[in-house]
């Protein structure tokens, strides 16, 4: 294979890789325009396990051996504590706080990286993780922005459990003879089984759905779950960790400009310069600072979590 063959397939892995946090950002538009209000837990629930058990069904492959207990921990990492965390701190931290926390996110990612997978963190990364702090935070911050300590630590919570199921995820790999698919399902059912008691000692019993509810939940769960995370563990097989988590950013700038475009929310130039710099961010910590980073060989692997991300991260 030739140079520019495998320069092709990087960037065409990272194109569709990078679907998942856009698709992530129409979270937001959809659940505060489709979804019962105040049910947080309920939606994590919703997203997570209906679609894990369907493709659990269409798989028919289960984990056994020491994959049970990872699958366990990568579900609960990426959907069952990702979810609620961020969720949390959402409703807790007005003004978009949780959005700039949930934009750490690649940082935490090149710490567990240099401890998990030996990958030293380079400069160019760094700043690309700085960055993209930046221009999220010019996009969803405002200034009536208050910090709440529980908010905060959620967020960043939420972050580093998003980041340490990335990086585990790319470090174990995953059984000969299962694909993403089969992975994603046992994530996303391993998830859901954590939040399902949570959601009925919390929020008690579920509420009454009508047929937009229901069509926003079809969305949520096949789309914005189903599809997304298999394209998300997919990327993470063929890609750096540390490159993929940098597409998450692309998540608040997604959810900005659906809710300019189908809502109708204006963005100020400031917001729009922050977007500029968000991308900025995402493709800086794209760019290889070694030639073998530009080719890096194909492991098998898992992947992350998070259409709640988005919700979290955009909520202003």
């Amino acid at each position: 294979m030739t140079t520019a063959t495998r320069s092709t397939g990087y960037a065409s892995t990272l194109a569709l890789t990078a679907l998942t946090p856009i698709v992530w950002g129409s979270t937001y538009a959809v659940t505060t325009e489709f979804l019962p209000p105040d049910r947080p837990l309920f939606t994590a629930l919703m997203r997570a396990l209906p679609a894990g058990l369907v493709l659990l069904a269409l798989t028919r492959v289960l984990p056994h051996g020491k994959w049970l207990g990872r699958a366990a921990v990568l579900g609960v990492l990426n959907i069952g504590v990702f979810f609620p965390l961020l969720f949390l701190a959402a409703y807790r931290l007005p003004g978009g706080v949780a959005g700039v926390l949930g934009a750490v996110a690649p940082m935490f990612a090149l710490g567990f990286a240099a401890v998990l997978l030996a990958e030293a963190p380079t400069r160019r990364k760094v700043i690309a993780g700085v960055v993209g702090v930046f221009g999220v935070s010019l996009v969803v911050l405002r200034g009536t922005a208050e910090l709440d300590l529980i908010g905060v630590v959620a967020g960043l919570a939420g972050a580093a459990s998003m980041a340490a199921g990335t990086v585990l995820t790319k470090k174990w790999g995953r059984p000969d003879g299962v694909g993403p698919l089969a992975m994603t399902g046992w994530q996303l059912t391993a998830g859901g089984l954590f939040i399902a008691p949570l959601a009925l000692l919390i929020e008690g019993a579920p509420p009454a759905l009508d047929g937009e509810a229901i069509g926003g939940y079809l969305y949520l769960g096949i789309i914005g779950t189903a599809l997304a995370y298999w394209l998300w563990l997919r990327g993470i097989s063929r890609v750096p960790a540390t490159s993929v988590v940098f597409l998450a950013l692309l998540s608040p700038v997604s959810a900005a400009v659906i809710g300019w475009i189908a809502l109708g929310q204006a963005l100020t130039t400031l917001q729009i310069l922050g977007l500029g710099i968000a991308l900025a961010g995402t493709v800086l910590g794209q760019i290889p600072a070694k030639s073998k980073d530009a080719e890096p060989a194909e492991v098998s692997p898992t992947g992350p979590a998070v259409p709640i991300l988005v919700s979290a991260t955009t909520r202003v």
